[in-house]
């Protein structure tokens, strides 16, 4: 069960990471080319309102994949707990969970069978609509909004300090560690906005764990159970991940990947 659950969300991921970096980077390039239009530069404020303008559209499809990313992992976590406790204790867990969809307030023998991406996301748009993929949206936008505002202008010029005089182009490794630097930053930054969406949009709930009403509720409910150390849980992770992706993903787009396509297009702004 936590091989399959493990390797769904990697489905998930790979299915979903592509368009939403695409969105990310297109649509900053976008803005930046539309704020920087009719002046010689972009200053460091129209920077960061570009970099709002990518995280708000990215978050189309950032929410539905993080959606059932953590319905996955909340299933294959739920599942050996069932393994490991006794029967009583099990029925208690489903039992005590009242925010539970239709598809998994079933059956001790029913839920502890695989669950599948393409399962959970029909369960969900059956039973609550487009709503029930973009549970959370409020939490996501709160995590990528200011993730954007940092990342893009810390990029930016942390790239530029790479570029040479005769192109004005940053090497690859120059490149790919300003990437990987910027998203590290950026991703601890933002990590108590995402342990407030991860919390929010988990509709699994095992025994004695809390249920939350809004987004502030989740963050007091946090900061008095847990302490505000709970808040920086797992950042070293995030980071290690977010820094990689990045520096790859910004590295094949500024080596001319947007530009040709761009190109292809025949795009403009006006």
């Amino acid at each position: 069960m936590v091989y399959s659950t493990t390797c769904s969300c990697a489905a998930v991921n790979l299915t979903l990471v592509t368009p939403e970096k695409a969105i990310k980077l297109a649509a900053n390039d976008l803005f930046r080319t539309y704020l920087s239009k009719n002046s010689k530069g972009l200053n460091i404020s129209g920077e960061m309102l570009a970099g709002c303008g990518a995280g708000l559209c990215q978050v189309v499809i950032t929410t539905p994949m993080e959606m059932l990313k953590i319905q996955l992992q909340d299933a294959g976590r739920l599942a050996q707990q069932r393994l490991i406790l006794p029967s009583s204790s099990a029925t208690k867990v489903v039992a005590t969970n009242p925010v539970l969809s239709r598809a998994y307030n079933v059956s001790l023998a029913a839920a502890t069978r695989p669950m599948s991406a393409t399962q959970i996301a029909k369960d969900l748009f059956y039973s609550q609509g487009f709503r029930g993929l973009y549970k959370g949206l409020g939490a996501t936008i709160l995590r990528d909004v200011p993730f954007s505002i940092i990342y893009f202008p810390l990029f930016a010029n942390l790239n530029k300090l790479g570029q040479n005089s005769v192109d004005g182009k940053a090497s690859f490794v120059h490149s790919f560690l300003s990437g990987c630097i910027a998203g590290s930053v950026a991703a601890v930054a933002v990590n108590p906005c995402d342990v407030i969406k991860t919390r929010f949009q988990s509709l699994h709930r095992g025994a004695n764990e809390e249920t939350y009403s809004g987004i502030v509720d989740c963050a007091r409910k946090i900061w008095k159970n847990e302490g505000p150390s709970s808040f920086l849980k797992g950042s070293g992770c995030r980071a290690l991940v977010i820094a990689p992706l990045f520096g790859i993903a910004q590295v094949i787009y500024f080596v001319g990947v947007g530009e040709f396509v761009l190109g292809f297009s025949h795009f403009e702004v006006y």
